[in-house]
């Protein structure tokens, strides 16, 4: 699953419910289960009904009803479901995103699902990520990795052996456009990947906890150590290391820099592997976002995704059913092999795929997982903030202008 800002219109509202029923020749009375998914793009819809049609066959007696949104319809409409007539599960996200629908009672508590050897499969973060208070409202059921996923053949040629701290990002980005190549490739018409570059600068230079402080309102955004997050930034900016007209393309098109040859990296989350190109899979490669300060632990963004049941569902046994079987490792082995992500429960094998393979390395060795920031934070001042990224990168000597504006949403939303 990407990012929230990845979750792009596929289809017009008007034809935005898709519904598939899978119905059984014979089905007790009543026993209904609906279930709506955001799974709208090819792979996520196919791996999702095989999923549904597997729990259809262990359970012939359910009736499952699966509606299929486009993502951003799903968006404006789930608080709607949840507040009125809702399903019985709905797909969604962890950590923030998930604590705005618990705090108001939205979603059921699902504690009694988490049986001691459930417990033990997940990591604890993915656990914290679903708790509120101590109880546990989501199903986690896959994450990925982000970081820079990159052209092996290109930073060779130019010279670049290593990317693992700051002086080496630095140098690479000198040593790349010597070689006509620019070093990162970027689609900040989609906002969302400028937030990438927050994120990691903020986490590298600064810290989680003082991140996530952020991400909850508690710091300005004027505050001297996001100052020096933009300081950063602002070195590679002027360096030219981002590809030019970045504003006029979303991510999917300057991805399409790195194929041609004309960029050399790209800080994307892993649901990019997918679209490498037959002749250039062998060419890309990844590598963590580079260390700042040795001495602050690893935190990594590693957006997960996550089954619920709203409080106003009709059939929460049969829902608590369907969760249950999501929980299981060799369903999320199937699911996550279709998905190319990384399943949560530590009992699925994970896929043969090396950028898998090195993104569960780097998650598991990180101290803290964060969610991505338009995830993490308030999606309004999400939003403001990350088109005030985007200015920035396009006009650097905007800062104190684009800062004062977040910092005024910042107090709006959280106050002083």
């Amino acid at each position: 699953m990407k990012p929230d800002g990845v979750l792009r219109t596929v289809a017009a509202i008007a034809v935005a419910a898709l519904l598939v029923a899978f119905a059984p020749a014979e089905k007790a009375a009543g026993r209904v289960l609906v279930i709506n998914s955001n799974a709208s793009d090819p792979a996520p819809r196919a791996a999702w009904t095989e999923l549904v049609q597997r729990f259809r066959a262990e359970h012939p007696e359910i009736e499952v009803q699966y509606n299929l949104y486009d993502h951003e319809s799903y968006k404006r409409a789930l608080r709607n479901w949840l507040t009125g007539g809702a399903p019985d599960v709905v797909l969604w996200f962890v950590g923030r995103r998930m604590r705005e629908f618990v705090e108001p009672g939205l979603l059921e508590d699902i504690s009694d699902l988490f049986t001691p050897q459930r417990i033990a499969e997940l990591p604890p973060g993915a656990l914290d990520l679903v708790s509120v208070g101590g109880r546990r409202y989501g199903v986690p059921y896959s994450y990925y990795h982000v970081g820079l996923f990159f052209r092996r053949d290109l930073l060779q040629a130019a010279g670049v052996a290593r990317l693992d701290d700051w002086p080496a990002l630095l140098s690479a980005c000198e040593k790349l456009k010597a070689a006509g190549i620019a070093p990162f490739a970027i689609g900040s018409r989609d906002l969302w990947p400028t937030a990438a570059w927050f994120d990691y600068l903020n986490l590298r230079s600064n810290g989680y906890g003082f991140h996530m402080q952020v991400m909850e309102g508690r710091v300005p955004y004027t505050d001297a150590r996001i100052r020096a997050v933009f300081g950063r930034w602002r070195e590679l900016i002027e360096r030219d290391c981002f590809m030019p007209n970045h504003a006029s393309q979303g991510w999917q098109q300057s991805q399409a820099w790195l194929y041609q040859g004309k960029a050399a990296m790209m800080l994307i989350g892993n649901y990019i592997v997918p679209n490498f190109p037959a002749d250039m899979r062998e060419r890309m490669d990844f590598a963590p976002f580079p260390l700042i300060d040795a001495a602050i632990p690893l935190a990594e963004d590693a957006p997960m995704n996550s089954l619920h049941i709203p409080a106003r569902a009709q059939n929460k046994d049969d829902a608590r059913r369907f969760l249950a079987f999501a929980m299981r490792a060799e369903v999320q082995e199937a699911l996550n092999r279709k998905l190319l992500l990384i399943p949560v429960n530590r009992n699925a094998a994970i896929a043969e795929d090396p950028f898998l393979r090195a993104g569960a390395t780097l998650l598991r060795r990180a101290q803290h997982l964060s969610q991505f920031f338009d995830r993490d934070t308030s999606e309004d001042l999400a939003t403001i903030a990350m088109k005030g990224f985007q200015e920035f990168m396009l006009h650097p000597e905007r800062l104190e202008t684009v800062l004062q504006n977040i910092e005024r949403a910042r107090l709006r939303i959280y106050g002083p």
